[in-house]
């Protein structure tokens, strides 16, 4: 039995902000992307990358569009070392990205930083130290004075080193580690104290980072904290404020997206959410979340399946199926009803109108996927899968009865094997069902029919007589108490004509026919063909079964 929670664990206590204004806000615009991909979500890798790695996956996020990307932990790491160098030597930073490389506040460690970034034109230096109550007494044993007096020596020592390289654009960034679990008043005092050293002006701001570096509460709080430091920092003109959530209660995406309406103008995070723990902030999703709200993230995933090889293949680990808009079946439906409004969707859209297809929030087409795999056919669906299906794979849209009759037969199927059963497969089973049937008819000529061991010849087509007319005719030459009970046509996507003939053979049940010809007249007969050996077919297979049954 678990422990009872009361016993082992407190409540959050919720911030006192009068007048919070983010919840009736709205966000208009993407804010600033940082991928600390290459970093953060590094170092949370079993087998961190290798240079190689790291080259191709800058390459790729540069390539999507992110203009700040965290590079690495230099002092920390020979191969972060290397890889910063390489970047710089080999001149693989674009000019409009701006490299950033994370440092603890140690003289000898900021140093080496800074040989690091060496020749780079745009470097954000970002310092960090942990500042809550439980890691000053638990981690630290350091009072407050001495964790802020920690952060602004940090600050002073890269504003000096910064000061002895003019040839670069250098951006300070500082994150009081542990924000969402500090005192409020004690993380402003922090950072206001580092401001103060640093001097950000409004033309040449500083980041103040704020991490939910353990995401202890619900998004509603997190946003409360944002608002709250938005509200009271000091030198807030002359700060770009950011935010870092993670996401352990498995709703960081809603952080960020409150803590946007709250004031942040930044995000850092990883594509797919990778991270320590339960990872980051998940940017994909994110940006794609404004998408769907009419707003260009400033981030391109048109090729997402492709953004998502790389990110698979440098981390080792695969993005689930079900992960929001990139992962294998998010855009695929099994449930027959389902499946039915989402084939009346495609079939009522019109190009250049408001994307409006149920059941699915984005247009597959926008992140590169295709049409097919939108609708798959299991044990669950219906008709309408099935319909899907025939329309993409034979070009054409049975009726609605055929298509119920139909899905009797995919069921049948699908429930016999308990697998899914690809189009091809329900493609190849409507030709066997309705198109290949053998029976007492079979075709000998253009015009002639065989009925068991007699030729019958077929009237041709009065140019006066409608479809269901010749169809009654031709049922009634065959000989064989064939009755028209129902008569549709519809053109293919070739331009052949498909048609669809309900026929009752003596005291039988109905069963549908169907044949497609460029001959209309041609289609008629195949399908009065199709129909009768489907119903003295269908009517000998279920007697035989009823006879193995008693």
């Amino acid at each position: 039995m678990m422990q009872s929670p009361s016993e082992k664990y407190r409540p959050f206590p919720p911030v006192r902000l009068n007048g919070r204004r983010w919840p009736t806000r709205t966000i208009e615009k993407a804010p600033v992307w940082m991928s600390t991909d290459l970093r953060d979500g590094n170092q949370a890798l079993i087998e961190p990358m290798s240079i190689a790695a790291k080259l191709e996956f800058f390459e790729m996020l540069v390539a999507t569009g992110f203009k700040e990307i965290e590079v690495g932990f230099p002092s920390a790491s020979q191969t972060d070392f290397d890889f910063v160098r390489k970047l710089i030597a080999d001149k693989r930073i674009p000019d409009d990205v701006t490299i950033e490389v994370l440092v603890q506040s140690r003289r000898e460690l900021i140093e080496r930083t800074f040989e690091a970034v060496e020749g780079a034109s745009k470097v954000i230096v970002h310092l960090y130290n942990a500042i809550a109550p439980s890691f000053r007494r638990i981690v630290f044993n350091q009072s407050k004075e001495e964790v802020k007096a920690l952060a602004v020596e940090g600050t002073r020592i890269i504003k000096e080193c910064a000061a002895a390289r003019p040839g670069t654009h250098w951006t300070y960034q500082y994150s009081p580690e542990t924000f969402s679990i500090t005192e409020l008043s004690f993380a402003r005092e922090v950072c206001d104290a580092v401001a103060q050293m640093w001097c950000p002006t409004p033309d040449h701001k500083m980041i103040v980072n704020l991490p939910a570096t353990v995401e202890a509460a619900m998004p509603n709080v997190f946003a409360d904290q944002v608002e709250w430091m938005d509200k009271n920092l000091g030198y807030r003109d002359s700060i770009v404020l950011s935010v870092h959530p993670h996401n352990d209660r498995g709703t960081a995406v809603a952080a960020a997206e409150l803590a946007m309406l709250a004031g942040a103008e930044r995000v850092e995070g990883c594509l797919f959410g990778n991270g320590e723990r339960t990872g980051n902030v998940d940017l994909v999703t994110l940006a794609m979340n404004l998408y769907t709200q009419g707003i260009d993230p400033g981030l391109d995933f048109s090729d997402i399946d492709g953004v998502r090889r790389v990110v698979e293949r440098c981390n080792q680990i695969p993005v689930h199926p079900r992960h929001p808009y990139a992962g294998d079946l998010v855009f695929t439906a099994f449930s027959g009803s389902h499946q039915d409004a989402i084939r009346k969707g495609f079939a009522q859209r019109e190009p250049g109108t408001v994307w409006e297809v149920p059941y699915l929030p984005i247009d597959p087409a926008d992140l590169g996927r295709s049409y097919d795999a939108v609708i798959r056919v299991n044990s669950q669906s219906g008709k309408g899968g099935a319909t899907y299906l025939l329309e993409r794979g034979l070009g054409f849209t049975p009726p609605r009865r055929v298509q119920i009759e139909f899905s009797h037969a995919v069921q049948a199927v699908a429930d016999a094997s308990g697998e899914e059963v690809s189009g091809e497969a329900v493609c190849a089973l409507f030709r066997r069902e309705y198109f290949d049937v053998a029976g007492p008819v079979s075709r000998v000529g253009a015009a002639t029919l065989r009925v068991r061991e007699r030729d019958v010849k077929i009237p041709p087509a009065s140019v006066a007589a409608s479809g269901e007319s010749y169809a009654e005719n031709v049922a009634e030459a065959l000989g064989v108490a064939a009755q028209v009970s129902s008569f549709e046509t519809a053109s293919t996507a070739s331009g052949e004509t498909a048609v669809f003939v309900g026929c009752r053979v003596g005291d039988e049940p109905m069963r549908f026919g169907v044949a497609v010809n460029a001959n209309a007249a041609q289609a008629v007969v195949d399908a009065i063909v199709s129909a009768v050996n489907r119903a003295r077919w269908t009517s000998v297979q279920e007697a035989q079964s009823e006879a193995v049954a008693a």
